[in-house]
């Protein structure tokens, strides 16, 4: 039995390789954004996509990180997040999110900072501005790994190596940035 091929990963612009409605090589070049098709008039552009992170503080002024049970970022820390749906708020978003992979619910939340991101999925590589919350809730009682997505959740004084084994590039610059303005937030 043949085992699978890994892709290399490669820009979601490099990834349409031809037109998605109908089948023609680009006009502009391979990678080029937007990618511009001149038999049907296709034209699409590569803009990031949306995703929300969480940063939720106990009582002590430890926060929560999850560490993720999934690729990318297998085994590394995260703040509870994910993408934005469809039609869905980044409030919204960030609610579902922080519900789905901690089952906490947030009482409040106010925007942080925003940072951007790329998501490496099956080797394509997409750009992401990730936006980020500072988010509030009534009882950590109910605080709950989500399984397959998160291995475990804790509570830390993030120190230098919490940062430096974050999954995402982002979710450090938006925890250091919390700490540095954490008194703001008390």
């Amino acid at each position: 039995m043949n085992e699978p091929t890994i892709p290399v990963s490669e820009p979601s612009s490099r990834a349409f390789k031809f037109c998605p409605r109908c089948g023609s090589p680009p006009t502009s070049t391979n990678g080029a954004n937007p990618f511009c098709c001149g038999s049907c008039d296709f034209t699409h552009y590569f803009s990031p996509i949306t995703a929300v992170g969480s940063i939720i503080a106990d009582p002590q002024s430890r926060v929560l990180l999850i560490v993720r049970g999934r690729d990318p970022g297998k085994g590394q820390f995260g703040l509870p997040g994910g993408f934005v749906d469809p039609g869905e708020t980044l409030e919204s978003a960030c609610r579902r999110e922080m519900r789905e992979e901690t089952n906490l619910t947030a009482t409040s939340m106010q925007y942080l900072t925003s940072f951007p991101n790329t998501y490496d999925f099956r080797g394509v590589i997409s750009p992401v501005t990730d936006a980020f919350f500072v988010c509030r809730v009534e009882s950590f009682e109910p605080l709950q790994a989500q399984q397959g997505e998160v291995t475990s959740c804790l509570f830390v004084h993030p120190e230098q190596t919490h940062l430096d084994n974050m999954a995402f590039a982002s979710n450090r610059l938006a925890l250091e940035f919390y700490l540095s303005r954490e008194a703001d937030f008390a």
